[in-house]
Formats: structure tokens, C-alpha cells, sequence
């Protein structure tokens, strides 16, 4: 058995699987990369299948939620099949980086393609789309002028008109870091407290949470951009208004995060996960169906890659300056902020 190498994973029902593999170091299979995936949702399946056409090379995926696949990776180390983690969160692939689970890439086109803002400064992980957690509203019963910050969002005169994700997510896990970041805990707190004390609804799906504000059932909330963008290629007409939150002079900007992808430490096919990586900072950038960010409506990276048209619509806005690698060291305070505020989870 010294040619081969064994891994072992324990599964759910107490079973040992034991899989053969090549030899540390050497290529699974030519033609193939691995990635643990938190996006499971938009048009990624035409964007990989325009990679395998472009590349030959077969994208295989297992998927589940941004914190499950970090656990994963922790919990298999080395022994891992994923050449790469390809999740929908900054925070944890800085901490898969700082736990040394992901390796620095040396690329001239990524160097090229990804502004240094998007990506790990050790070039351990790459943003390849971004997202913003913004306000939306029923524009039949809220008045643009009624909204500002996130943190206005606290006022009573939202009381019971409120919806929000429950704690549990990592949408808001991250949101709320970002005000701990900017604002420090205890001013975060009273913010996520005031939201709390409204009364809101807590809706485990954006999509829900803006056909919810279409049916009357709330007048604000916070979810990602390109949920309601899908909504409104669906329906033009879709009775729903994004708002850019803190845009004013002395206010820090939307919140961002970002899609990004990384390859493990341990990867058996390094040199086809850099491919596809590079493959979604150029010909993956695109506007249409087989882009990355284009497909799920979200924004490119790479400053060359044109909008979607449908995004195209909602504007100009300033994006909060927080380096993505902080996102990480917060979680856990967010986390812990939230139990004590009594966030629904």
C-alpha cells in the first residue's frame, strides 16, 4: 500500500468509509477538481459546465452550508478530498486560511483579474463575485426619505414592520460583525437590540423575506441584492425597492461580502483548482447565465467584467472599506451578541 494513500471519514451513521486515493502530491485524477461548496443556488451549475467545455476538466461538487464546510475541512485536515472551498462568506476563508487550511496561489491573472481589496493578502482565497446586504422596502407604504443606516433601523417606528434572517445564518452572523468592526461592540449591540425590541419577523430565506414585503406581511428589511434582482427578471413589476444603506457623508457604506474561493493545503489537483479559479476571474465574469457573479445577479470582481443589466438599474453606492480578511476574527463576537440580544434563531 505505499503507492496509495488512505483517508477515512466518519459518517453520520457511525460507519468508517475508507476511500483509496493517489499518493500525496500527486494528480486524483487529470481531468477533475473537487470543491466543497456553500453555493448551491443561481446558475453555478452553467457556470461550471462552461468551465468543463472551456477546460476538459470536471468540476465535482460537494455542498453545504459556509459553516459546515469549514467544520469539514478542520475535521478531515489533510486527509481531505476537496482541492478547494468555494463558500459565500469572507469570514470563513479567513479562518480556513489562518488555520493553515488553504495555500498561497502564485498567478499572474489573478493578480491581474482580482483587485488586492478581493482577495487574501497571502493570496490563500479570491473573491470572485460580490454581494451587498442592503435595505429593501414596500415603496407603497415607506418613503425613501424614512430610510438611512442600518442602525435606523432600530427605531420604534418600525416596530412589528420589520423582517429580518435569523441568527443562525451567516448573512447575518457577518452583517453584524461589520458593525462590531466599525462601531465597536457595545454600540453594535444596542443597534442589534433595537432591531430585536421591534418586534421583527424572522424569515429563514431572502427570497421569502421580499415576497413577504410584496404581500404586505412586513415594509423593511435586509437581505443581498441579487435576491430581489432575480425577483424582478422574474417580474419587472415586482412591488419591492432596494435602498443603499449608510451612503451618507460621515457614513462607512453598504455592507459587502463576497463569494470567494480557495485551495486546500492538502489538494490533490492544485494545478486544475487554480484553472478554475483563474477560469471565474476572467471568462467566469461574465454578465450572462455562464458568469459567476452574472448569473446569480451579483457584481464582478474583475473591474473589466460589465453588469448585469438588471443590477445595471439599481446605481451607484460606496461600499464599507472593512479589509474582507477582518471577517473572520468577528464571528464568534457576533455570534455571542446576538444570544444576548435574543435574536431569533
Amino acid at each position: 500500500m505505499t503507492l496509495a494513500r488512505w483517508r477515512f471519514f466518519l459518517l453520520v451513521s457511525g460507519l468508517i468509509v475508507v476511500l483509496v486515493t493517489a499518493p500525496a502530491g500527486a494528480q486524483n485524477t487529470p481531468q477533475v477538481v473537487n470543491i466543497y461548496s456553500a453555493r448551491h443556488y443561481g446558475a453555478i451549475e452553467a457556470a461550471f459546465t462552461a468551465f468543463t467545455e472551456a477546460t476538459g476538466i470536471e468540476v465535482r461538487l460537494s455542498q453545504g452550508s459556509a459553516q459546515s464546510i469549514l467544520e469539514r475541512l478542520r475535521a478531515e485536515g489533510d486527509q481531505t478530498v476537496a482541492d478547494a472551498i468555494f463558500t459565500i462568506d469572507a469570514g470563513g476563508l479567513s479562518l480556513a486560511a489562518e488555520e493553515g487550511l488553504l495555500q498561497p496561489v502564485e498567478s499572474e491573472i489573478l493578480d491581474e483579474a482580482i483587485p488586492a481589496d478581493l482577495r487574501d493578502p497571502e493570496n490563500r482565497w479570491f473573491a470572485v463575485s460580490q454581494r451587498l446586504r442592503t435595505i429593501m422596502y414596500n415603496p407603497e407604504t415607506v418613503d425613501p426619505s424614512e430610510l438611512s443606516t442600518y442602525a435606523q433601523l432600530a427605531d420604534p417606528m418600525w416596530n412589528d414592520r420589520l423582517c429580518l434572517r435569523p441568527a443562525t445564518h451567516i448573512y447575518t452572523i457577518s452583517l453584524v460583525g461589520g458593525l462590531i468592526e466599525e462601531l465597536g461592540e457595545e454600540a453594535a449591540e444596542a443597534i442589534v437590540a433595537g432591531w430585536v425590541a421591534n418586534n421583527p419577523q424572522y424569515i429563514d430565506s431572502d427570497t421569502r423575506i421580499l415576497e413577504t414585503i410584496a404581500a404586505g406581511g412586513c415594509d423593511v428589511a435586509l437581505t443581498n441584492h441579487y435576491y430581489l434582482a432575480t425577483l424582478l427578471d422574474q417580474d419587472p413589476d415586482f412591488p419591492v425597492r432596494l435602498f443603499w444603506a449608510n451612503q451618507g457623508e460621515e457614513e462607512s457604506g453598504v455592507f459587502r461580502n463576497v463569494s470567494g474561493i480557495g485551495v486546500t493545503t492538502a489538494a490533490l489537483n492544485r494545478d486544475n483548482a487554480i484553472k478554475l479559479i483563474e477560469w471565474m476571474a476572467t471568462e467566469g465574469q461574465a454578465a450572462d447565465v455562464t458568469g459567476i457573479p452574472g448569473g446569480n445577479y451579483e457584481y464582478p470582481v474583475n473591474p473589466e467584467a460589465e453588469l448585469n443589466p438588471i443590477i445595471e438599474t439599481f446605481g451607484e453606492f460606496k461600499i464599507d472599506p472593512i479589509p474582507l480578511n477582518e471577517y473572520g476574527r468577528y464571528q464568534d463576537m457576533a455570534v455571542a451578541l446576538l444570544e444576548r440580544t435574543g435574536y431569533g434563531f
